[in-house]
């Protein structure tokens, strides 16, 4: 119970958060300006000569990267009997991922910075990134779920850190590279971890009644 209500609870604050930077970028553009261009100073000059690394770990949040991930992992979800993760992975991804975070794109209609030089090609709206709230998604899921996957409690620690790490690189690569503005990839991860938090607790909750079924079903 206290995990459902931390949860929640964090996923509400995230949620919140995600609507009021909406609701600035939507009214009150000009506030972020100042913002997003001091945050993409400060990675460029953090991280100099990085364009190899930076084109390199965006692919894993690419489309086509997504699509392949997506299909690979609910195959193990439903060939190891993982039905209800399988599920709820299918909703985050095609639900959250695809149509929320287009449509969302649609309707800000935010235009892609022009700060700095693209160094990789794309042809739609800004805010939110797709990159920031894909990986998120996919990869937060598997750090809540890495129990499925891995049973020791420090390999699995590893994991989820290296996942953890991932998301934030992803996120930094699409500022890097300049196909961002920095409240896009904040807009991406906070919509995509709200969506998790809020609905990690019912899957949890599904998850034990299915299994419990499961088990009856063997011993009947």
């Amino acid at each position: 119970m206290k995990n459902k209500l931390y949860m929640q609870t964090a996923g509400s604050f995230t949620l919140l958060l995600f609507a009021a930077l909406a609701y600035i970028l939507r009214f009150y553009p000009d506030t972020l300006a100042g913002f997003d261009r001091a945050v993409i100073e400060t990675v460029h000059r953090l991280s100099p000569g990085m364009n190899s690394f930076f084109l390199w770990i965006t692919k894993f949040a690419n489309p086509l990267t997504i699509v392949i991930l997506t299909v690979v992992f609910l195959t193990l979800f439903w060939l190891n009997r993982q039905k209800i993760t399988a599920l709820w992975f299918a909703i985050s991804m095609a639900g959250i991922s695809g149509a929320v975070n287009h449509l969302l794109k649609l309707f800000f209609h935010r235009a892609r910075p022009t700060i700095l030089p693209h160094m990789v090609t794309e042809h739609s709206f800004s805010f939110p990134s797709g990159h920031s709230t894909a990986s998120m998604l996919i990869f937060g899921t598997l750090i809540l779920v890495a129990e499925l996957f891995v049973g020791n409690k420090t390999g699995r620690r590893i994991l989820q850190v290296l996942l953890g790490l991932l998301i934030l690189a992803i996120g930094v690569s699409r500022v890097y590279l300049g196909v961002h503005y920095p409240t896009d990839v904040l807009a991406g991860f906070l919509l995509g971890s709200s969506w998790l938090l809020l609905t990690y607790p019912y899957y949890r909750q599904y998850k034990l009644v299915y299994d419990m079924k499961q088990i009856q079903k063997k011993r009947s």
